[in-house]
C-alpha cells in the first residue's frame, strides 16, 4: 500500500484553493486533510466542497482556524504544512514555519511557476510587492492600452471566495447587476466595479483552470489582476509589478512580494507625487541589486475629488480601502491625501465610535490610526461600518474606496468621493512596452 503524504494547506480563502486545485486535487500520493484560514474574518468553519475537491474527496475538506494549527497537526496526523497565502512579512512567515516544525511536521512553499496555468492567449500579469500599491489602477490602464490596440481584453481577478464556494466556481462580471447576482461583498465590488464602469469584462471565482478556459473564449489577451502581493495564477508573457515608495524597503521584506519584485519585467514605482525622493531611491537601488533587467517606470497616482468644498476647513472622516489598512499596514490612503491637499481642518479619529465588527478590526489591527477601513466581508460587517460612519462626529466624510459606498451604505453625512488613476506619463511608457510584447 502507498503511504499518503498528509498535508494541511495554510491559507486565506484564495491561493490555498488554487494550490490544491492545480497540485493536489488529483494526486493519489497526497491527502489534503485540512485547510486553515487567516486574514479574512469568518471564513473558517466551512468546507471546501466535494464538487470542487474532486473524486478523491467525496466528503470535501474542512477549513479550520489557523490559530489552532498545532492542534490540527496533531488531530489530522499531518506530515506537511504548505503555506499558501500572501502579504506576510518574512518574519511572520517563519514564525508560522517554526510552529509547524515544532509540531513535528514539514513546512514548505510551492514554487510560483509550479502553480501557474498556461494560457492559449497572451497573458499580462499585474502584481505588487504589497497590498495597496496601486495594482487596480495599473490593471485598468493596461486594459485601456490593449483596447486602444483593438484587442478584446478580459481581466481575471485573484480570488475572493468568501461566500458559497460551489456557486463561486466561475464568476463573470460585465454589468453592475452581476455584482448583485453574485452577492458580492464590499471587497469584491471594490475590485470588480471599476472594471465594469470602464466597459471591461472581469472573471473571478475558485477554479482558475475553468475560469481561464471561459475567458479565452472571448479574449485576444488575458490580463491577470493580482490580489494582495500574490504571484500570478497564469503563466505571463509580461509581468508588471507595482512598488510603493510610501513603504520603501517592503519589496524585500514581504512574501511573496519579494518574489514578484525579483521576477518582474517592469517595475512601476507608484505614488511618486506623495513620496520622498530618498524612498523612491531605495526601491531603485533594490531593483538594481536583485532584478537589474527590469524596466523601471515612475508613476504618479493622480487623485480627483468630486466635491472638494466639503473638505476645506472641515473636520473630516477618511474612509480607506480595508485590506490596504489591515494586512497592508498602510497609514495613508487616497482619502487622506485628498484631505491634506484640500486643507481639511482635522482628521477625526473613528476608533471611539467603532461598532461591532469594526471595533474588532481596530482591536486586531491597533496601528490603523485615525483612518476608517471600509471593511465589508459580510452583511454584519457592512451594517457595523454604516453604524460607525454615522456615529462619528464630523462635518463630512471622504470616501477613498474604488466604489461609491453610498450605494450600499446609508451615509447620513455629506460625503465626497476620491478617485485615483495612473498618471498619463507612466501610461505612455507602459504603452510602448506592451506594444513590443504584442
Amino acid at each position: 500500500m502507498i503511504t499518503k503524504n498528509r498535508v494541511i494547506i495554510i491559507g486565506a480563502a484564495g491561493r490555498d484553493f488554487h494550490n490544491f486545485n492545480v497540485v493536489y486535487r488529483n494526486d493519489r500520493n497526497t491527502e489534503v486533510v485540512a485547510f486553515t484560514a487567516a486574514q479574512i474574518p469568518d471564513i473558517a468553519g466551512r468546507k471546501y466542497p466535494a464538487s470542487l475537491a474532486g473524486k478523491l474527496y467525496p466528503k470535501g475538506i474542512a477549513i479550520e482556524d489557523e490559530k489552532d494549527l498545532e492542534k490540527l497537526i496533531k488531530k489530522y496526523k499531518a506530515d506537511e504544512c504548505v503555506f499558501s497565502y500572501s502579504d506576510v512579512s518574512h518574519e511572520t512567515l517563519m514564525h508560522i514555519g517554526s510552529r509547524v516544525l515544532a509540531s513535528g511536521a514539514k513546512f514548505s512553499l510551492l514554487g510560483a511557476e509550479k502553480t501557474m496555468i498556461k494560457s492559449k492567449k497572451p497573458v499580462i500579469a499585474v502584481l505588487a510587492v504589497r497590498t495597496g500599491c496601486g495594482k487596480s489602477q495599473t490593471t485598468r490602464r493596461v486594459v485601456e492600452i490593449l483596447k486602444s490596440f483593438g484587442k478584446k481584453v478580459v481581466a481575471v481577478r485573484h480570488p475572493m471566495p468568501y461566500g458559497d464556494l460551489e456557486k463561486q466556481k466561475v464568476q463573470r462580471f460585465a454589468k453592475l447587476e452581476d455584482l448583485t447576482k453574485h452577492k458580492c461583498t464590499i471587497e469584491e465590488m471594490e475590485e470588480y466595479e471599476p472594471h465594469i464602469a470602464s466597459g471591461n469584462v472581469i472573471y473571478s471565482g475558485v477554479d482558475y483552470e475553468a475560469i481561464l478556459r471561459e475567458a479565452e473564449k472571448e479574449a485576444d489577451v488575458v490580463v491577470w489582476d493580482g490580489g494582495n502581493n500574490d504571484t500570478s495564477f497564469y503563466k505571463p508573457d509580461l509581468t508588471i509589478v507595482v512598488a510603493d515608495p510610501l513603504r520603501a524597503g517592503h519589496e524585500m521584506k514581504y512574501h511573496p512580494g519579494e518574489t514578484n519584485f525579483r521576477i518582474a519585467d517592469v517595475i512601476v514605482i507608484n505614488k511618486i507625487d506623495s513620496a520622498k525622493k530618498e524612498d523612491i531611491k531605495i526601491i531603485e537601488e533594490n531593483a538594481k541589486k536583485v532584478n537589474p533587467k527590469a524596466q523601471i517606470i515612475k508613476a504618479e497616482s493622480t487623485i480627483t475629488v468630486d466635491k472638494p468644498s466639503l473638505i476645506k476647513g472641515k473636520k473630516v472622516l477618511c474612509i480607506e480601502d480595508g485590506p490596504t489598512l489591515t494586512h497592508g499596514e498602510m497609514k495613508i490612503g487616497a482619502a487622506t491625501v485628498a484631505a491634506k491637499r484640500n486643507k481639511a481642518k482635522l482628521l477625526v479619529d473613528p476608533r471611539k465610535y467603532a461598532s461591532g465588527k469594526i471595533k474588532e478590526t481596530f482591536e486586531h489591527y491597533p496601528n490603523i490610526g485615525v483612518l476608517l477601513p471600509a471593511m465589508g466581508y459580510g452583511k454584519e460587517q457592512m451594517k457595523d461600518l454604516e453604524k460607525t460612519i454615522n456615529k462619528v462626529d464630523c462635518d463630512a466624510v471622504i470616501v477613498g474606496t474604488p466604489i461609491d459606498l453610498g450605494r450600499f451604505i446609508n451615509i447620513k453625512k455629506p460625503y465626497t468621493r476620491v478617485q485615483y488613476d495612473l498618471s498619463i506619463e507612466a501610461s505612455s511608457e507602459l504603452k510602448k512596452i506592451i506594444k513590443k510584447v504584442l
